[in-house]
């Protein structure tokens, strides 16, 4: 009698995306997972010194309880709180607040090496940007996809270090594990467990709320649990993406399932995975840039007028933001603060920038538009005209076809680490701090043993007493 938990399946697309990430990952894309890291780890340093993040550490210490999960959930939920986390533009999926948590908490307890958690991580991030692509754009409509796509991506990322390439299950012999050749059916188990369980609605982004960061950390969660029950042993339908019941046929009504496996001998997703250089909403940094570069050449303003993509509009047309979180998601303040101060900091949504005079009135004076051209081109391309009128009926105009950070206008490496390094000192970390988590993940690739680094203090931290 066989076993149908490492039994080889029939192909579906679980399957045949599980035998796709389980290739063997170059240095090269180490190095690039290991610029990622980086990045998370700013953003979630960030983010970490939150009322959010400080509201879930209390709700999640509760119970007083020593809870393991404890760590990922809040890692898991800290990296996207500012906006500052990586993006995919085709997926619109940030994967690194779910994949990166993920894998670091899966790696430290079973003591991998950083080796194998960087591959982890750049499988992680092939799955969710892949499906991603395949969703369509409708499910964007009512779905977050970083939280929906995110779980395949944990429970890839997860998978990767819970069973090495001959069939072994890290966590130990009493695991029971299958043949090397069964590995892809075992994964796609672990994914099937992931999608029935996938979840995230969009009414988190029209009230003010803390919501969208417990998203994130669902995602890790469910994403790990899923890889280890799989690998324990449960089971899952391999059609949980293409079934008449399945995914697609649930939660996207204009799904692309050949985008799933589409160019699989091309390079490695989390190249194509963008950087942002500013705290806001990624749909607002194309009009950012374009305000960046017509700064100065205009000082009495009468009219702002911007042309970008439908989802923009959609997301970010929000001309008097309440709080710190709606001017992340803001056009019109993002792009009175680029046209005032320049390039848009941490201070620039805080409640003192909310109501500051000046920038109140750039913001009335700021028009959106969805722009035909534009939104031609998205998501392939995030994309904005900004016109800018004076007073005396000077005009002037720029487009930005691609922003800042995306595979065509790319951020050096110096850049990453400058901005993760300025995310560390936001939150309150000592030079020193900086200094030692920087060299010590530049060195992560040699690392033996995951399990005695913590990012920072509050990746493992107390439960927060009632």
């Amino acid at each position: 009698m066989t076993d149908p938990a490492t039994e080889p399946a029939a192909s579906s697309l679980t399957v045949e995306l599980a035998r796709h990430v389980l290739r063997p990952v170059s240095q090269d894309m180490l190095d690039r997972a290991t610029l990622h890291v980086l990045d998370w780890i700013g953003c979630a340093a960030v983010g970490a010194a939150t009322p959010t993040a400080q509201a879930i550490r209390t709700g999640t210490g509760l119970l007083q309880m020593d809870d393991p999960w404890q760590p990922l959930l809040h890692d898991g939920a800290v990296g996207n709180i500012l906006e500052m986390d990586d993006i995919h533009r085709a997926a619109l999926v940030h994967p690194g607040p779910v994949v990166i948590p993920a894998a670091f908490f899966t790696a430290r307890r079973l003591k991998r090496s950083g080796r194998a958690f960087l591959e982890a991580v750049v499988r992680g991030y092939e799955a969710m940007i892949r499906l991603g692509e395949a969703v369509g754009p409708a499910h964007y409509r009512y779905w977050h996809p970083t939280a929906t796509c995110g779980s395949v991506g944990a429970a890839t990322a997860a998978f990767s270090l819970l069973q090495s390439p001959d069939g072994t299950v890290a966590a130990g012999p009493a695991v029971p594990a299958g043949p090397a050749g069964a590995r892809a059916t075992t994964l796609a188990h672990a994914l099937g467990l992931a999608l029935t369980r996938s979840a995230g609605l969009w009414q988190v982004r029209l009230e003010s709320n803390m919501a969208k960061a417990w998203h994130n950390a669902h995602a890790a969660q469910t994403g790990v649990q899923a890889a280890m029950l799989a690998c324990g042993g449960v089971t899952a339908p391999t059609r949980m993406l293409e079934g008449e019941k399945g995914f697609f046929a649930a939660l996207c009504p204009d799904a692309r399932p050949e985008a799933l496996l589409a160019d699989p001998d091309g390079p490695w997703k989390i190249v194509e995975t963008s950087f942002k250089p500013w705290p806001s909403c990624r749909h607002t940094h194309p009009a950012i840039d374009a305000a960046l570069q017509l700064r100065g050449h205009i000082t009495d303003i009468r009219q702002v007028r911007i042309r970008t993509y439908s989802d923009a509009v959609d997301f970010c047309d929000n001309p008097a933001p309440q709080d710190e979180q709606q001017a992340r998601f803001s056009l019109q303040h993002a792009v009175a603060v680029a046209l005032l101060h320049g390039e848009p900091a941490f201070a620039h949504f805080s409640p003192a920038s909310l109501a500051d005079g000046d920038i109140v009135a750039l913001r009335r004076k700021v028009d959106v538009f969805a722009s035909s051209d534009v939104s031609a081109r998205y998501p392939a391309h995030f994309g904005a005209d900004l016109e800018i009128e004076s007073a005396d009926g000077k005009m002037l105009r720029h487009a930005t076809l691609d922003a800042q950070g995306d595979p065509e206008r790319p951020l050096a490496a110096t850049a990453i680490e400058r901005k993760a390094r300025d995310c560390m000192a936001q939150a309150g970390w000592t030079a020193e701090a900086i200094d030692e988590s920087v060299s010590r993940l530049k060195d992560i690739a040699d690392m033996v043993d995951m399990a005695g680094w913590n990012w920072c203090q509050a990746s493992a931290p107390e439960p927060v007493r009632a």
